[in-house]
Formats: C-alpha cells, structure tokens, sequence
C-alpha cells in the first residue's frame, strides 16, 4: 500500500474511533439488552492491560536501545494487541455503565481532572501516531519510524501510565 492510502486508513480508523467513544460516553445508543455480570470486572482488566502497555512499552525501548531489532517488534506487537483487547473492553464496559463521577474534592480533585483530560486528549492522539509509527516500523523505514516514534512512544506512555493512575482514583467511587 501507498503512503497516501495507508494515511486515509489511517484517519478514517482514528475518526471511527474517536466517534465510537464519544458516542457511547454521551449515551447516544441505548442498552436493549441486560448487563453481563462480566462487565463490572472490565475496569480493572483495563488497569491491568494499561499497566502491562507501560512496562511493555518500557522494555521494548531498552530492546532498541540495544540494537535487539526482532524483541523491539514483538514487544510492540504485543503492546498493539493488548492496546486493542483494552479498546474493545473499554467500548462494552462504556455501552453498558453509567458514567462514574469523581467523589473526592479540594486539591485531589483537581489534579484528577488535569491527569483525566490530559489522558483523554492524549489518548485521541496517539492512536493515528501509533498506526503510523506501526506502518513504518513493519515496512522498516527506519528514519520516518524514528522521527515518529519521538513524539508517539511519550504519549503512547503517558496514556498508560495515567490509565492507571485514573482507574485508582476513580475505583473507590463506582457504584457496581
């Protein structure tokens, strides 16, 4: 495929996305069938994958910084899927549960909202950065994956890290 085509994918996925996301957390669909008792188990699987991400994502840097090309693609691979498994788990948890609201207050309750919004912001961000950067890595074009991976591998981070920052501090406030 074409740079110009693969960019199209590219945007089209992160568009369908992101719409799928905003659709479910403004409750646009409505739940016609029960809830899955597996369901209420789905945020804490989430903190597991993210927290998996971070380390995952950790260790492959050292694998490049050492030149292990092959453990440095696997490790990404992997790091893909599991960022997958987490997108489809947090599309069901969100089809099905209301909106959890941030209990705490005072200071607390701020730096939740600045770590919240910056990991929503981010995590739009980094999906067509991650397409991208997974595009030139598999093609091994070495210096366009680079020059990316600069900007996505932090984000990418980031957004994990603070998945699981924001599943701790939001846990003790569901209602299920």
């Amino acid at each position: 495929m074409n740079d110009k085509l693969i960019f199209r994918l590219v945007t089209f996925i992160s568009i369908f996305v992101f719409a799928v996301v905003v659709i479910l957390n403004r409750k646009l669909i409505p739940v016609t069938i029960p809830t899955p008792a597996f369901v209420y188990f789905l945020p804490k699987l989430n903190a597991i994958i993210n927290g998996t991400c971070s380390v995952l994502l950790l260790i492959s840097l050292y694998q490049i910084k050492r030149k292990n090309i092959d453990a440095h693609k696997r490790l990404n691979i992997l790091t893909f899927l599991l960022s997958s498994l987490f997108l489809v788990s947090y599309i069901l948890f969100h089809y099905f549960v209301k909106e959890t609201t941030f209990g705490g207050d005072g200071f607390i309750r701020i730096i939740y909202y600045v770590i919240l919004i910056t990991h929503i912001i981010l995590a739009a961000a980094v999906l067509p950065l991650v397409l991208l950067s997974f595009n030139n890595g598999l093609k091994m074009e070495i210096e366009k994956h680079r020059k990316l991976v600069r900007w996505t591998f932090p984000i990418w981070l980031y957004v994990t890290v603070t998945g699981v920052i924001v599943y701790l501090m939001i846990s003790p406030y569901y209602t299920f």
